[in-house]
């Protein structure tokens, strides 16, 4: 599910300013955020990135840039099994790719929970995760043979063990069909009360088991761990307080550490940076929107076409110019209005 929503996410080239920090469009940002690879689309070589780091790679990722007489022609995302690390000190490495060694320096290593010896590498989730998930495919064992168990009887009907028919199955078929089995729905039994009596058993059920309970607990034992919303893992109802809190405290620094490695490994100019769109993850609904972009509109904080664009529709012409309401004057000039003027 992280891997999914930072897939889904834009990845500006943005440049610092004097007047404040502004996107720029170019080759580079398209390769980045459009083409990395020849053979993936963007949303797919980002999932991938993600995957290793939160599962395969065991916290960490990576990826081989490609160049041609110095331009980058390709981010080769690299599967778990094909890597690993060469410990030269405790902060340098080289990383082996299949029958290949390479500089950290040439190679992009993403990370995640660093490790407690060699800090430049992650060390992934699997310790705190391993028993949590040992007891939830437990349970999901339990419960399939729980369902498929045959000894789930509601009735159970008492014979007179002396009665022949009861001696082999086909007799005790042929007392069912006599006695019990009826051509009609609801209609009574007719049975000797001398050789059978009937009782009726509750069959335990997945409740009586704590099976539901047991895995509703060791969900959100995993969700508490991963920092997300026990709802994400379908326990529970959805929030939107608790998503937004999902977006800026789990997938921002996530996605801040790739933004990172992206930029000190990738870019030369020391103004540029490459940033993810985090706020398109966030539950914004669109009166909330309409509202907030409004307001900044009639204070002529952004364009017309700056609201239509946040709103996910095209632009128009003549909404490029920063206006304000006839009202709204400067703080230094808010004694010269004229209805705070006396006539003389």
């Amino acid at each position: 599910r992280i891997a999914e929503l930072i897939s889904t996410m834009t990845i500006y080239l943005m440049s610092n300013g004097d007047r404040g920090d502004e996107r720029i469009i170019n080759e580079l940002s398209r390769k980045v955020d459009i083409e990395p690879t020849s053979n993936m689309t963007r949303k797919a070589w980002m999932n991938a990135i993600v995957m290793n780091l939160m599962l395969y790679g065991d916290g960490n990722s990576i990826v081989i840039p490609h160049t041609r007489k110095g331009y980058l022609r390709d981010l080769e995302p690299i599967a778990a099994e094909r890597y690993s690390f060469i410990n030269e000190t405790y902060t340098d490495y080289q990383v082996l790719i299949d029958t290949k060694t390479y500089r950290n320096s040439d190679i992009l290593h993403f990370t995640i929970n660093q490790d407690k010896t060699y800090l430049w590498k992650g060390q992934g989730f699997r310790v705190a995760l391993k028993d949590v998930a040992d007891i939830l495919r437990q349970a999901k064992s339990t419960e399939k043979a729980f369902m498929e168990s045959k000894f789930m009887p509601s009735l159970i009907i008492k014979v007179d063990a002396l009665t022949d028919e009861f001696s082999s199955p086909e007799g005790r078929k042929k007392l069912l069909d006599d006695y019990i089995e009826t051509g009609e729905k609801g209609r009574p039994w007719m049975i000797p009360a001398e050789q059978f009596s009937v009782e009726q058993v509750k069959p335990l059920t997945l409740s009586d088991l704590a099976i539901n309970e047991t895995i509703e607990l060791d969900k959100r034992t995993v969700a508490s761990i991963l920092g997300i919303p026990p709802f994400v893992l379908g326990v529970g109802e959805y929030k939107k307080d608790a998503w937004n809190s999902f977006i800026s405290n789990t997938i921002r620094p996530i996605a801040k550490g790739i933004e990172q490695e992206l930029t000190r490994k990738l870019l030369l100019n020391p103004k540029w940076y490459f940033k993810f769109n985090i706020a398109s993850l966030m539950d914004y609904d669109l009166q909330t929107l309409a509202d907030v972009y409004g307001k900044l509109s009639d204070r002529g904080f952004v364009t017309g076409n700056e609201v239509r664009d946040r709103i996910g529709m095209s632009p128009k012409d003549g909404l490029d110019e920063l206006r304000v309401l006839e009202n709204y004057i400067p703080y230094d000039m808010a004694g010269l209005q004229k209805k705070l003027l006396q006539e003389e």
